[in-house]
């Protein structure tokens, strides 16, 4: 059987399968065939499961045929143990069929993490630039436990239609009448419920959405939450999650009418088709026509047919929600990085110039260049093409979630212009990555060097960096080739010393989740440190310093020069603190280099320059102003 948890190579790996993203039904014929063996092992399972419903009422007709009405003892005994047999069999592959189905959800479940996660590192920054964090998040969980749901179900109706005709084949045998009313109860209960399942199906995909979009502000008011504690905005924001969560119980509670109206018609059918079965079995008996053991019998399939047509809603309802589920994950999963490979690729010159095109910006190897702009999103798009990052400004999230009034074709209609905006939005990624990129390293462009390798080299460390749930060792060596002396190092440049000793277990002590626990500095100083143990060639610093004190960044500042004497270091950033120490300061104004020098040169001779540093220096700390709101 297929192990747990379930090897998933795609996007990451050349030549690996991937799901096909064509359409949402082929997307949930992909998770079918990742089951592997797991689908037939329980179909076959569930068959054996039903094997005592199946013979068990036409061994208990015999029984009373040949048996007890006619005072055979040894036939009574015969059946009875033949039932019994029937009924431990049935028993044991019971606990087997349900002992793989579970799996077969945990399959399915886990394996849509695995597949998001890996499309998640595969687009990189791209993801968020396109997709809601919730959307991500609702199809990694919820949209995972819907195709498990569907797993599960599938093999139980394929042994219960089997079942299901196998017991009409029995009871057209017993009485052709009284077959014909069991061939035609399961697809006259398909027929009446099938109007129902359409507005269902709608009032699924407005929940499914509307519950993403909780996701995604639930996650945003999670990550703020310090910040709106210290300008008082909790009221504000949980009273916009407390609406978006009443809308979302509104399309529950929409969708769960029409699931009990789908739920009551098959009670209501069921109900009508044992009452008509025993009816007219009662009938032939008066008439002779059956046998008291046939009419028990038949009373027998009577009944336990009525869970194969519940099965067949509960597929229904089921293929309807991971139809809607696939959809989002289709919108997720089809998503293509921007990013090919060069065709005649180049390793990146070591210790040579860099030159940015679009400012005019040169980065001398080997020394310690600090950027610095009156507008800050100059000189972070400036370390975003440093890095190999498409520019911010291209961010147009296309959102899943359509306007309620839309219905039939102008739904349609809007589903193809969003499906449009998102292929051009992709189109227009993948022409700015496969055009030269426009910072060149000793004369080449940096285009030509494959991406992977790049990012090895050159290392972004942006002003909101994210720090995962496991160790202080994993937090700050991610990729395991530190030693501990250079973790050490690191810390100590970061001025993390007390990180150490705020994590109970040291090295091995556990860090939540974004740091929670850590304060705004204490994070911003760990991520500073993961940086430093990277050791990249060139090293980008993005505000580093932003939410510490002054006596914490002096001290930075001072041994982050000595950390990175003889490396390409680049650091944006207005602090006089971390300035002071620069080999060369460039000043960035309009999207251009207009002055170069150190520190005290500009601020004495460039008044432009003075202003900006000045304004910086009068901004109180961060990390003060933190301790200062915090409860």
């Amino acid at each position: 059987m297929r192990d747990f948890p379930p090897p998933v190579e795609a996007y990451l790996t050349p030549g690996a399968s991937e799901p096909d993203t064509r359409s949402p039904m082929r997307l949930l014929g992909s998770m079918f065939r990742a089951q592997g063996s797991l689908v037939w092992i329980g179909t076959l399972m569930s068959c054996m499961w039903m094997v005592p419903q199946v013979v068990g009422p036409w061994l208990v007709g015999w029984t009373i045929d040949q048996g007890l009405v006619t005072g055979d003892t040894g036939a009574t005994v015969r059946g009875v143990a033949l039932l019994a047999v029937v009924t431990v069999v049935g028993a044991s592959f019971g606990i087997l069929f349900h002992t793989v189905i579970v799996r077969q959800w945990l399959v399915a479940l886990y394996g849509t993490t695995s597949l998001v996660t890996r499309k998640s590192l595969s687009l990189g920054h791209v993801l968020p630039r396109r997709t809601p964090a919730g959307e991500v998040l609702s199809v990694s969980g919820s949209d995972g436990d819907q195709f498990g749901a569907l797993m599960e179900i599938t093999g139980r109706t394929i042994s219960q239609l089997l079942a299901y005709l196998a017991v009409a084949v029995i009871v057209l045998r017993t009485s052709v009448e009284l077959g014909l009313i069991v061939l035609l109860a399961a697809p006259l209960l398909v027929v009446l419920g099938a109007p129902l399942l359409r507005p269902l199906q709608r009032w699924r995909g407005i929940e499914r959405s509307r519950n993403s979009d909780l996701t995604s502000l639930s996650t945003d008011i999670v990550a703020g939450l310090r910040i709106l504690r210290g300008i008082g905005g909790e009221s504000t924001f949980g009273g916009n999650f407390t609406a978006q969560s009443q809308r979302v119980r509104e399309a529950g509670t929409r969708a769960g009418i029409w699931q009990a109206s789908v739920d009551a018609m098959g009670v209501l059918l069921s109900g009508a088709f044992v009452v008509l079965l025993m009816w007219l079995g009662v009938r032939d008996v008066a008439t002779g026509e059956l046998t008291v053991g046939q009419l028990v019998s038949l009373l027998g399939y009577a009944v336990m047919l009525i869970e194969p047509m519940r099965t067949f809603v509960e597929f229904a309802q089921k293929l309807t929600r991971a139809h809607v589920s696939a959809t989002k994950a289709r919108a997720v999963l089809s998503q293509q990085a921007p990013w090919v490979s060069p065709v005649d690729p180049l390793e990146l010159p070591g210790e040579a110039t860099i030159v940015d095109e679009a400012s005019g910006t040169r980065i001398e190897p080997g020394r310690l260049t600090m950027l610095v702009s009156a507008v800050p999103d100059d000189t972070a798009a400036l370390a975003d093409r440093l890095g190999r990052y498409l520019p911010k400004d291209a961010e147009a999230q296309v959102s899943e979630e359509l306007p309620e009034h839309l219905r039939g074709r102008a739904a349609r209609k809007e589903r193809a212009e969003r499906a449009r905006r998102r292929a051009e939005q992709e189109r227009a990624d993948r022409e700015r990555a496969a055009r030269p990129w426009g910072v060149t390293v000793a004369g080449v462009d940096v285009s030509r060097v494959p991406l992977e390798r790049y990012r090895h080299q050159v290392v972004v460390s942006d002003a909101t960096p994210q720090i995962f749930a496991g160790t202080l060792q994993s937090a700050v060596d991610p990729w395991g080739h530190a030693s501990r002396a250079q973790a050490e190092r690191a810390l100590h440049t970061a001025a993390a010393e007390d990180v150490f000793d705020a994590v109970p277990g040291g090295w091995g002590g556990r860090v939540d989740e974004n740091g929670r626990g850590l304060s705004g500095g204490q994070r911003q100083r760990l991520v500073l440190a993961r940086a430093l143990t990277a050791d990249p060639e060139v090293l980008v610093l993005v505000e580093p310093t932003s939410a510490v004190d002054a006596h914490t960044e002096a001290r930075i500042a001072e041994r982050l020069a000595e950390h990175r004497r003889g490396r390409t270091t680049v650091v944006v950033t207005a602090s006089p603190l971390l300035l002071h120490h620069a080999d060369e300061v460039v000043l960035v104004a309009g999207g251009r280099e207009v002055a170069r020098g150190n520190h005290a040169d500009l601020l004495a001779g460039n008044p432009d320059y003075r202003a900006t540093v000045v304004r910086g220096d009068d901004a109180e700390p961060a990390e003060s102003v933190e301790e200062v709101t915090q409860p």
